[in-house]
């Protein structure tokens, strides 16, 4: 697992992920938070809404930043793929946001914090973001090794090529 981080191709395109899924959080989170806050969603509906627009987000900045030499599959197929893995991360979402709500919500009520947010706040972002995390994780590296896996493929055809042209 760790291999894949001494190639410096790799850690970078780790890295955009990474930002991207900050663009995505920042998505998510303020979505989420409207539609709880403002409209009465229920932290599972809201966070799934907010989810799938942070899946529409994150395709477009991957597809065109993270993975530039991603071009071999057409727009619609690549977004179908990168739909699927999150919506197996959305499986993995939901349990956690379900499950994890409450008890995140009862600790921070039994300390009693002198802080500006309120228990409820705690408990449904923080909660938010575990389920964040967690997700993050695995849609990098299936979508590393799935939606984007034509990367690895055109870099053999360009490693092919340069070793033809050093050919006498």
């Amino acid at each position: 697992m760790t291999a894949w981080m001494a190639n410096p191709v790799e850690r970078t395109r780790f890295l955009k992920f990474m930002a991207v899924g900050v663009i995505g959080a920042v998505v998510d989170f303020g979505i989420s938070n409207l539609l709880w806050k403002l409209f009465g969603f229920t932290l599972t509906l809201a966070g799934t809404i907010s989810f799938i627009c942070a899946i529409l987000s994150n395709f477009f900045w991957n597809r065109y930043w993270t993975y530039p030499d991603s071009r071999t599959r057409p727009l619609a197929r690549q977004l179908v793929m990168f739909f699927i893995v999150n919506v197996a991360g959305l499986a993995i979402r939901l349990p956690i946001l379900h499950f994890l709500e409450l008890p995140i919500r009862g600790f921070f009520e039994r300390l009693a914090l002198p802080i500006p947010f309120t228990p409820i706040f705690l408990g449904k972002n923080i909660t938010l973001a575990i389920a964040v995390g967690i997700v993050m994780l695995w849609n990098f590296f299936v979508n590393r090794y799935w939606t984007y896996n034509d990367v690895d493929k055109l870099a053999v055809k360009k490693g092919t090529a340069q070793l033809d042209e050093q050919q006498p």
